[in-house]
């Protein structure tokens, strides 16, 4: 009786090298930073996603420095006036912007093309700045900070979640805007950002729809060629 000996076993692969070749497959290099675009990226629609997160890093290069200094900098200081000022004017504008891009992209379908992510991460981001900016304004430690936080946790206490977001408690609301909220919005922003190098910035629909054209045209040109020639013109055939 003779013995067998069974074929080596490959190797387990790691975790890593799984990872690695996960990402790769799902974002290769060209589509991470790709050379160049679609021209129709150069219409101003697109542009607003662009300004949004120009104001993001604004938002987060200044409300940094406000957070390490403190209320009596902001408050009491020319430069933390300054800082603060810009904090303030970077959330507006990333509001405005914000809200125009998603306009734009509802009324263009930026779903379109498998890319039902791209906009739900979109959507998700506009609805955690909210509270995000909620947090920020009871956080100024003035007399309207004390009335926004007033009146806020009147509209906390009547849909019951009073006892878990207090707005008049500053440690947590200064928690929550500084570190909590912020970092959910990055998060998403990222997830966003990589959805969109993943499936491409979405067409107009007059691109779709030349491409439709252009799809039926081929297909009229091989049923037109299979059949027997039509002269037009007032020309027959002999």
């Amino acid at each position: 009786m003779s013995a067998t000996t069974e074929p080596p076993r490959p190797a387990p692969r790691a975790w890593t090298t799984r990872l690695r070749e996960r990402w790769l497959e799902e974002l290769p290099p060209e589509k991470l930073l790709p050379d160049g675009q679609p021209s129709y990226v150069s219409s101003w629609i697109y542009v607003l996603g662009v300004l949004s997160l120009s104001s993001l890093v604004v938002i987060i290069a200044t409300g940094t420095i406000l957070a390490l200094k403190g209320p009596n900098w902001w408050h009491d200081t020319g430069l933390g006036h300054f800082f603060n000022s810009m904090h303030l004017w970077a959330v507006e504008l990333f509001f405005f912007f914000m809200v125009v891009h998603l306009w734009g992209s509802f009324w263009t379908a930026a779903w379109r093309g498998g890319r039902r992510r791209v906009w739900m991460t979109g959507a998700v981001t506009f609805l955690i700045a909210i509270p995000c900016a909620l947090t920020g304004y009871v956080s100024q430690q003035n007399f309207d900070s004390q009335w926004i936080s007033t009146q806020a946790k009147d509209a906390m206490n009547s849909v019951g979640i009073g006892a878990f977001f207090n707005l008049m408690n500053f440690g947590q609301m200064y928690s929550y805007h500084v570190f909590l909220l912020p970092l959910a919005v990055v998060g998403i922003v990222g997830v966003h950002l990589l959805l969109v190098r993943k499936h491409g910035v979405v067409p107009p629909f007059e691109r779709d729809l030349l491409a439709a054209v252009a799809a039926g045209s081929a297909d009229a040109d091989g049923t037109a060629a299979a059949s027997p020639a039509v002269h037009t013109d007032g020309e027959q055939s002999a």
